[in-house]
């Protein structure tokens, strides 16, 4: 399959011009589903990269209280500490107008993401499947979600036939242990995006596309199983 097949590639001229469309598609799919079923769902990655998409998606006019926010993946660290991803989502975008959405988080009380698995799973499973939209990002060493290389659990997380909504995830590159949805999980969701921004990250992707092995570079293994291809926005 041609890199071109793969993938969806839609680039923009300024980060804010990215985080405008991707705010509007966003909201447009969580009306659509609200409309359709009376809820909706939405999982977000973290990072830097999406502060101003989170910004901008917070003051859009829809039923928020239908809507239900989770994580792709999660630090284990409590939503005070400045990398929990729990913590940017709700200093971003659980303001304005998505004030009123619930939150779903990923981290517990439990010391690890191990002793946490059983609760995390049920929330997951509590939530309406599939997601409605999920939103990706990537490291600049071909990570999404908390797929990463050299991860220990790695190739259970990106089992396209696994059945686990979320799996704990340890790596070198991870710095604290994760807990992260799984690839059926996100694959499965109505509205996929990668989003990422700066020429690095269009390089690794670039470098993604030209290769096969997902446990070198496992966004491979999303843009190799996403039912349609990978749709990635971009900007410089």
């Amino acid at each position: 399959m041609t890199p071109e097949r793969r993938i969806d590639l839609t680039a923009y001229d300024s980060r804010d011009a990215l985080a405008a469309a991707l705010a509007q598609r966003t909201a447009d799919a969580l009306r659509s589903e609200i409309a359709d079923g009376g809820a909706a769902t939405l999982a977000v990655s973290g990072g830097s990269t999406p502060k101003l998409y989170f910004q901008k998606l917070s003051r859009a006019d829809l039923d928020w209280s239908a809507v239900t926010v989770t994580l792709v993946d999660e630090r284990w660290v409590p939503d005070t500490e400045p990398r929990s991803n729990a913590k940017l989502v709700k200093d971003n975008l659980l303001q304005n107008a998505a004030a009123a959405a619930s939150f779903v988080p990923l981290v517990t009380d439990a010391a690890s993401p191990e002793g946490g698995l059983p609760e995390v799973t049920e929330r997951a499973a509590d939530l309406p499947a599939p997601l409605t939209v999920a939103i990706l990002g990537m490291g600049g060493d071909g990570h999404t979600a908390s797929f990463f290389p050299g991860g220990d659990r790695l190739e259970d997380a990106i089992d396209p036939t696994g059945r686990a909504l979320v799996i704990p995830m340890r790596a070198a590159a991870a710095i604290e242990p994760r807990i992260t949805f799984t690839l059926p999980a996100l694959i499965s969701a109505k509205l996929l995006v990668l989003h990422i921004e700066g020429e690095d990250k269009k390089r690794v992707l670039d470098e993604a596309l030209v290769g096969t092995d997902p446990l070198a570079m496992p966004i491979r293994a999303v843009i190799d199983h996403a039912p349609r291809p990978l749709d990635v926005v971009w900007a410089a």
